[in-house]
């Protein structure tokens, strides 16, 4: 598999896009949106393939972001505005390079970070014998059922790994809330206590009248 980005997705996006580029099978990538931003990535798929994008946005704002896909004729395939997460399942009817898109451009100043998951094709079979008439074998069987059951299991872990980035973001932007929340109150209440100090202080001050005489 190989992704370009259109621009620039940060340091982290850079990276992940290097390693993807190493690894032919990865298709896994967390990048950086910045505002006002938008990143694509290109895919040649074979016609007949069946293919799935999945997204979520992990920190950032609202949590949202636009996806668009495009096929090799430029024909919309799937658009949403402002979503958190998404998961579209397509077959591609034709040959050339299908393009996605995230943007953030309808934000001004708060940057996300997004996770995509694109599988293209099924997973090749563990024995060449798999897709045949004959039976597997007892030991085939198990291990295609092992191999079968560890995928759900990376799938649940990969899931539980973005939740607790989503859940560690949201906690640590509200812990920032509340120290400035509690910062303001502290500064307000010493203001009001130094302000009643003094007014206090001149209900019970001394006030010394004058007389002044006047002889005849």
């Amino acid at each position: 598999m190989l992704l370009r980005g259109s621009r620039t997705a940060g340091p982290w996006g850079w990276l992940t896009l290097l390693l993807v580029a190493c690894a032919a099978r990865a298709s896994e990538i967390t990048f950086e949106l910045p505002d006002n931003a938008k990143q694509c990535f290109y895919e040649e798929i074979v016609q007949g393939t069946k293919c799935t994008l999945e997204f979520q946005v992990i920190t950032g704002g609202h949590y949202d972001v636009d996806c668009r896909l495009e096929g090799p004729d430029g024909a919309v395939l799937y658009k949403e505005m402002k979503k958190q997460y998404d998961s579209f399942t397509f077959t591609a009817s034709r040959n050339g390079t299908y393009k996605f898109c995230f943007s953030n451009e309808f934000s001004t100043f708060t940057h996300k970070t997004v996770y995509f998951d694109f599988q293209v094709g099924e997973d090749p079979p563990l024995f060449p014998s798999e897709n045949r008439a004959t039976a597997l074998t007892q030991m085939e069987s198990a291990c295609v059922s092992i191999h079968e059951a560890l995928k759900s299991v990376i799938d649940y872990q990969t899931h539980f790994r973005l939740r607790e980035a989503q859940g560690r973001s949201r906690a640590e932007d509200l812990n920032t809330r509340v120290a400035y929340w509690s910062i303001g109150e502290a500064i307000i209440l010493l203001v009001v206590s130094i302000g009643q100090v003094f007014l206090l202080k001149g209900f019970f001050s001394d006030k010394r009248t004058t007389t002044t005489r006047v002889g005849s």
